[in-house]
């Protein structure tokens, strides 16, 4: 059997991978035309597969794409060659999972307005500085500032693609005393966690129950420009987005128009529609919405698990068995 990797890996990557395939011939091309000439009678292969190089495979049955996301990966007469397909899902499900619960925690805390007061030297509750308790009355009732701040384990989180990411964000929400939902067109329960996912149809029923909705599903034909303007009159006024799926499936302009009209109470985004987010877009200045420029997968821990993920598969194949992290080339996950 034969691997070929296009572009080339480093030496030490390359030693750790000719390890793993065993027995397996490893070919590290240099360039693209040693990739055209060695893929010919390869059996695996490892990198940027184009469609010049997959007409070139006679042999071709397996192919590891070194991202998680597939929209920019797949395409044609990748999908319908009878060679499998696997990503690299999993290996950021916690990093990102604590990303959101720092949106969560920073609407809930309105962290975000202070940070803001804070630069300008400002001592200024949320509420009003009139609603504050007195020490001789202590906490007697609810103050406006009280009111002004949420009490995460009143509050429920819906998440929308339940997959190694969304069901890491659940179970993170359920740590916090959240009621917790999701929707997602193959998961279905989330053990000890979520006794019910339920399918995407009832998307509906999420977004009118979610005080905050969290977008982690993957770009797909079926995802592209999901949440327009009727999904945004379907959540709560008090309800906020987090998109940390991807920027695609949210039409911005939709949801700038939400935002500027009270629709719903604010978003965290990491990912646009359009990336880097221009300047003179309306949303920066927008004072509840956090944004932050595609980072929430960021975390030292990603490189060692990339290179485990790739190892773990090339050692299954070598065994013939099919890869951890096997997908769909149709559904691109």
């Amino acid at each position: 059997m034969k691997l070929v990797m296009f572009p080339t890996v480093d030496s030490r990557r390359f030693d750790l991978i000719r390890e793993a395939a065993g027995a397996m011939t490893v070919v590290n091309a240099a360039d693209e035309q040693s990739a055209v000439t060695e893929i010919a009678d390869a059996d695996a292969f490892f990198g940027k597969i184009t469609p010049e190089l997959l007409a070139d495979a006679e042999q071709l049955k397996w192919v590891q794409s070194p991202t998680a996301s597939l929209e920019h990966y797949v395409f044609d007469e990748l999908v319908e060659h009878p060679c499998k397909l696997s990503n690299m899902r999993g290996i950021f499900s916690d990093v990102i999972a604590d990303h959101v619960m720092g949106y969560v925690i920073s609407f809930a805390r309105n962290l975000h307005t202070y940070v803001r007061l804070q630069m300008e030297a400002r001592w200024e509750p949320v509420g009003g500085e009139s609603g504050r308790s007195t020490f001789t009355a202590g906490p007697h009732e609810v103050s406006n500032i009280d009111s002004s701040h949420r009490h995460l384990s009143d509050c429920t989180l819906g998440v929308v693609g339940v997959g190694a990411i969304g069901a890491e964000v659940c179970r993170r929400a359920q740590a916090f005393g959240m009621t917790v939902c999701g929707v997602d067109p193959v998961c279905r329960d989330i053990p000890d966690v979520v006794a019910e996912i339920w399918p995407t149809d009832r998307l509906p029923d999420l977004l009118g129950r979610s005080d905050f909705v969290v977008i982690a599903a993957p770009h797909t034909p079926e995802t592209y420009k999901l949440f327009r303007a009727p999904q945004f009159a379907q959540m709560q006024k008090t309800a906020y987005l987090i998109n940390i799926g991807r920027g695609a499936i949210v039409d911005l302009a939709d949801l700038t128009t939400a935002l500027q009209s009270g629709e719903i109470a604010g978003a965290a985004l990491d990912v646009f529609e359009i990336e880097p987010l221009p300047q003179d877009h309306a949303l920066w200045k927008m004072e509840n919405v956090i944004i932050t420029p595609h980072v929430a997968a960021a975390s030292p821990r990603v490189s060692e698990r990339h290179l485990e993920t790739l190892l773990e598969n090339i050692r299954r194949f070598a065994r013939g068995e099919e890869p951890l992290t096997l997908v769909d080339k149709r559904h691109w996950f």
